[in-house]
């Protein structure tokens, strides 16, 4: 009774561990005798586990990443060219530290979006902020928002992680006001947050995904001042996988 009655106490103190993980350490503690001392450094290693896990689970549901392949089953043979060298030292996220940015730059399907997305996923697992999304989910997103200020609370959610990345951009043509909103964003995030964009074109190419927005060469200079370009060149993965299943399918016939 007096270790339920401990228990409750602790969680009226706001403890997040589950009971049961209380219970059990607790139990331990008169099995072996534990110090006073000893039994509250137990506690308070379980209690800063379980909110580092909590906070985790949190940050990992709003970087909205999605289902991807992680670096052990990444094919590093299939893209023609590819620094690998130079990924795998962006792993160790100084650039985030530094407010710098990466520009994954490619064809279609030849891993541009995995590699952003395991940058994305190594950023949560040292406690950073993150939020994934496409240039067009961030663009209708915001664009159906009313009012200037809602317009402006909405920013913030691409604006405050230490980390955003935007992928697709170069795919789908967008209006004027688009290239101000993903200026807006840009510009307040400059030499203090870092963004991760994925591309089909090349900088020269910009001005073709926002026809006629004066802004798209001041987002551009802002966006690379501070800027690792990784160039991804090869065929599609997806073709590959397609060909592949292709070829099994008619030998199974």
């Amino acid at each position: 009774m007096a270790t339920r009655n401990i228990i409750e106490q602790l969680q009226s103190l706001g403890f997040r561990a589950s009971e049961e993980a209380l219970l059990a350490l607790l139990q331990e503690g008169l099995r072996r005798k534990w110090s006073p001392i000893v039994t509250c450094e137990r506690l308070t290693k379980l209690e800063k586990s379980e909110r580092t896990q909590r906070n985790l689970v949190r940050r990992t549901k709003a970087a909205t990443l999605g289902r991807f392949k992680t670096l052990d089953a990444f094919d590093w043979n299939h893209p023609k060219r590819l620094d690998r060298a130079l990924y795998e030292n962006l792993l160790e996220l100084d650039f985030v530290e530094s407010g710098h940015n990466i520009l994954f730059r490619g064809p279609s399907g030849v891993g541009k979006t995995t590699l952003a997305q395991n940058l994305g996923l190594k950023a949560l697992q040292m406690g950073q902020t993150v939020h994934f999304v496409t240039l067009a989910g961030a663009l209708a997103d915001l664009l159906k928002q009313e009012s200037a200020p809602a317009l402006e609370r909405r920013l913030r959610r691409y604006v405050s992680p230490d980390l955003l990345i935007v992928d697709e951009i170069g795919y789908l043509p967008a209006d004027t006001r688009a290239a101000d909103i993903l200026y807006n964003i840009i510009s307040r995030r400059h030499e203090s947050r870092s963004v991760i964009i994925t591309t089909n074109l090349p900088f020269k190419s910009w001005g073709k995904i926002f026809p006629g927005a004066a802004c798209v060469a001041a987002l551009i200079d802002r966006f690379v001042q501070h800027c690792h370009v990784i160039d991804v060149e090869g065929d599609s993965y997806r073709l590959k996988d397609a060909e592949k299943h292709r070829k099994k399918s008619k030998r199974r016939r």
